[in-house]
């Protein structure tokens, strides 16, 4: 891994036991990975300390850097578990709102680009760590998806900037008083995450793009999230706490991509291929 992929996977690694910290903490799953669904499974507080435990574990490996490509092809397919026997059918099921909708599928879409961001980690591991984890058949069938782990994330940044176009006056409203121009900001915002989303999907400037969406979320990091959560970090079970490392997440995320862009090699299955010829 280069330094800039490194970055990315500690952000991502942080952000996902950070959270999985926060959900021990209040016994309850964060709405982003588990919808609150009104009447809770039998073991829902079991089942959320398990969960979380997981995804320390996994961030754990990704950190140290071995075992790594397993733990995060373990944990995307986790996320993509959760999103299609959890978020959906909740969506359809209990929340109660209009699905043609886009800001009604804010959850979902954030679990699809976590989980794509488990599926780029995954494929910017060392083919040594790769090697070893394919003796096992799960690992196997999930390393099928690594090439799909960009176009996850991008598909949810492409639908975030059409929701800033679609509801910008309450976007517009998270921005602080001191910075002047939120509609301005909003429409820039969006069409930075439609402009990279794109880009990333058609494999065009897709390291630079990416670069730069990485550093954008982390100035939102920064300069939203963190004193929006600092000023309130108990409201909603620390909604806004959650908000703010999904951001540090994503910024990960983007970060992985440009980084491994940027390496000589790309790994898709058992073959190394050049950046302009791979499918990653």
């Amino acid at each position: 891994m280069n330094v800039l992929t490194k970055i990315g996977c500690v952000f991502y690694a942080i952000a996902t036991a950070a959270i999985a910290i926060q959900q021990m903490i209040y016994g309850d799953f964060c709405p982003i990975f588990f919808p609150p669904w009104p009447n809770p499974m039998p073991g829902y507080t079991l089942f959320a300390y398990v969960f979380s435990l997981g995804l320390i574990a996994a961030c754990f490996f990704i950190l140290r850097g071995k075992n790594a490509f397993a733990s995060a092809l373990l944990l995307g397919g986790l996320l993509l578990i959760m999103l299609f026997l959890g978020q959906v059918p909740w969506e359809y099921l209990v929340f109660p709102h209009k699905k043609t909708h886009l800001g009604v599928w804010g959850l979902p879409l954030k679990e699809l680009a976590w989980a794509g961001g488990a599926f780029c980690i995954a494929g910017a591991c060392k083919a040594d760590d790769k090697l070893r984890a394919t003796q096992y058949s799960l690992v196997r069938f999930l390393e099928r998806l690594i090439p799909f782990g960009p176009a996850f994330f991008s598909i949810t940044m492409i639908l975030f900037g059409v929701c800033h176009l679609l509801y910008t006056p309450g976007i517009a409203d998270m921005i602080p008083s001191w910075i002047p121009g939120h509609v301005f900001w909003v429409y820039f915002t969006a069409a930075a995450l439609i402009a990279a989303g794109v880009s990333i999907v058609i494999k065009v400037w897709r390291g630079m793009s990416s670069l730069l969406l990485g550093t954008m979320i982390f100035l939102w990091f920064v300069l939203l999230h963190v004193p929006s959560a600092i000023k309130d970090p108990l409201v909603d079970k620390g909604n806004l706490v959650f908000s703010a490392f999904s951001a540090l997440a994503f910024s990960g995320i983007a970060l992985v991509i440009s980084g491994v862009t940027s390496q000589g090699n790309m790994y898709n299955g058992n073959v190394l291929i050049s950046p302009d010829k791979g499918i990653y």
